[in-house]
């Protein structure tokens, strides 16, 4: 499966993906409104342009038969040697395909390239699968910090792997 960077053409898709995971992922979680108010503010077209230029961040994006399937956002810095994992969403029609695991490989690979020693990755506490993805792959608990999505706080794990 193609992964690569990101380009501009592909903030659509992006955000596409980004609200069908949100829609399936967390409808117990997060009203509609807030999903929507959630992805316009986290997925703004501005947001992931200034994410794709070269200073320390990184967005990759899966495909199957020419379409953006998943994506991942990373950061990191070179004074601490420590990568951030911001964001990792599969299309839910593309689940349990392997497209998760191949972008975190990608990404983690990439971030060792950049002499990231330690990964961070958050994900909302009560998104169980979410944090049983970072768990498999060896990440362990953190700690437990808050996020704000439409205005509004939520409980957000994070995950280091070493």
């Amino acid at each position: 499966m193609p992964i690569r960077a990101a380009t501009e053409d592909d903030i659509e898709a992006i955000r596409r993906v980004a609200k069908r995971s949100w829609e399936t992922d967390y409808p117990e979680i997060l009203t509609r409104e807030t999903i929507d108010a959630g992805v316009e503010d986290w997925y703004a077209h501005e947001q992931i342009a200034d994410a794709l230029l070269p200073a320390r961040s990184l967005v990759l994006v899966a495909e199957r038969d020419e379409s953006v399937v998943g994506f991942a956002h990373a950061t990191w810095s070179n004074d601490e040697h420590e990568g951030y994992i911001l964001r990792l969403y599969v299309h839910p029609d593309h689940r349990r395909q392997g497209v998760g695991s191949e972008l975190l490989e990608r990404i983690r690979g990439d971030l060792s390239t950049e002499g990231v020693d330690r990964i961070n990755a958050m994900v909302l506490a009560e998104n169980e699968p979410g944090n049983t993805f970072y768990e498999q792959f060896g990440f362990e608990f953190v700690d437990e910090a808050k996020t704000t999505i439409g205005g509004d706080s939520y409980r957000e794990n994070r995950y280091a792997l070493e």
